[in-house]
């Protein structure tokens, strides 16, 4: 009878290994080899909604462009009034705000004024019409107030000569408003990031087509799709490839010449078929290719001349989680971002989980507010597989579960990074 022991070979099953990267080691390596794509574009405001700005934004103007009543009203010289008490005054004229009084206004005077109307001269307060009373004859009567109340002055917002926005700003719907007011029709902004991309296996097949025996519907290429489109890049879909030496080499050099990243899913295990490490090695470099992470151990990273080159996994969970951890903060920083850091918050956990250690592990959760508390809960989806798609497509959040952290009990609080904030 052998009594040696069973020689096995490092596998996915393992806690750790030690050719194996951190979570944040992963990050900060991937960082390090980051730099932004080349190439700039003018574009109308409607069309640089979420694009990131190349060049700091001076206003060219005071904004607002003259000093105006914050709300409708009624505007006179505050120094004028006679001592505390309540006061009355004849109104003279009325001001709008694409009509100004040009009038002046002397002591016992006001001017009915509209929001947004321009100051009349010698005027520098104004009360409110809900605090007046109408007095017959064509007057008013109010309460004292603070001299300079409920008045813009021009300037306040920004001034003329003020850097409004910094280069690298992702735009949203309140910069444009912003440079609207500023009189800008056009925006300089950095290059979309172009990203191709193709799923690799002998038993996928393309949703419509008949499935053989053995054969899959290849969902990657769709959650790929739909991630990639959140970060407004220039998608290249560029299919299926089999499990082939040359038809991945072929694929993977076209990729490089048109694109600035490349990602690819499946086949970058250590199965006969996985082809993608070999011929990277031939057509560029390899920085890594294992996290302690689960699921997404088997993730390579690295580069085919300038293009960047993500190897993700075939699972479809895994797809995503690494996508959402490594590939999605790579992206952003690549079009003019930052690199980014995913909201995170903490939340009870309402379920009990099993982990060991070792790994950081990415348990996709569903996190509510409890109603009577008032604090965050977060239940588990059910089975954690990397292949169950559906516990992607049920779950809002992922519980992030570090390395060193082993069984969570019902009712300990956990650290999770929702959904929303990956967006």
């Amino acid at each position: 009878m052998l009594r040696e022991p069973v020689q096995r070979q490092p596998s996915c099953d393992d806690s750790t290994e030690p050719s194996m990267l951190s979570v944040e080691q992963a990050r900060q390596q991937i960082l390090s080899t980051l730099a932004r794509v080349p190439g700039e574009e003018k574009l109308s405001l409607k069309l640089a909604l979420n694009r990131f700005l190349a060049q700091d934004v001076v206003s060219p103007i005071d904004v607002p462009g003259h000093t105006n009543s914050a709300v409708d009203g009624y505007a006179f010289n505050c120094s004028a009034l006679t001592a505390d008490g309540p006061q009355q005054l004849a109104v003279i004229g009325t001001a709008y705000a694409g009509k100004p009084y040009a009038g002046t206004c002397a002591a016992g005077q006001c001017v009915r004024i509209m929001t947004g109307a321009p100051i009349p001269p010698t005027t520098d307060t104004v009360v409110m019409q809900e605090h007046v009373e109408i007095v017959r004859g064509g007057s008013i009567r109010f309460d004292a107030i603070k001299r300079g109340a409920n008045v813009r002055q021009a300037g306040e917002d920004i001034g003329t000569g003020e850097t409004v926005l910094k280069s690298g700003k992702r735009l949203s719907p309140a910069d444009l408003g912003v440079l609207a007011s500023l009189g800008f029709a056009e925006v300089r902004v950095h290059r979309r990031p172009r990203v191709a991309f193709f799923s690799t296996g002998d038993e996928l097949r393309s949703v419509g087509e008949a499935l053989a025996e053995g054969e899959i519907y290849d969902s990657n290429r769709y959650s790929l799709y739909g991630m990639l489109a959140r970060q407004d890049t220039e998608i290249i879909d560029m299919g299926t490839v089999v499990d082939d030496p040359q038809a991945i080499r072929d694929a993977l050099t076209t990729a490089a010449q048109i694109a600035d990243v490349v990602i690819t899913s499946g086949g970058v295990s250590v199965g006969e078929a996985d082809y993608i490490k070999k011929v990277l090695l031939e057509l560029g470099n390899i920085e890594f290719w294992k996290i302690a992470m689960k699921p997404g151990r088997p993730l390579t990273f690295g580069r085919i001349g300038e293009s960047l080159f993500f190897g993700l996994p075939g699972n479809p969970v895994a797809v995503m989680v690494t996508y959402y951890q490594f590939v999605q903060p790579a992206i952003h920083y690549l079009a003019g971002g930052g690199f980014l850091r995913p909201l995170t918050l903490t939340a009870t956990c309402a379920t009990a989980i099993r982990k060991r250690s070792g790994r950081f592990e990415f348990q996709r959760g569903v996190l509510s507010r409890d109603d009577k508390m008032g604090e965050y809960v977060v239940h588990k989806t059910g089975k954690q597989g990397s292949g169950i798609l559906t516990s992607m497509s049920l779950a809002n959040c992922f519980i992030l579960l570090p390395e060193d952290r082993g069984d969570i009990a019902a009712g300990e609080i956990v650290t999770v990074q929702p959904f929303d904030g990956l967006v």
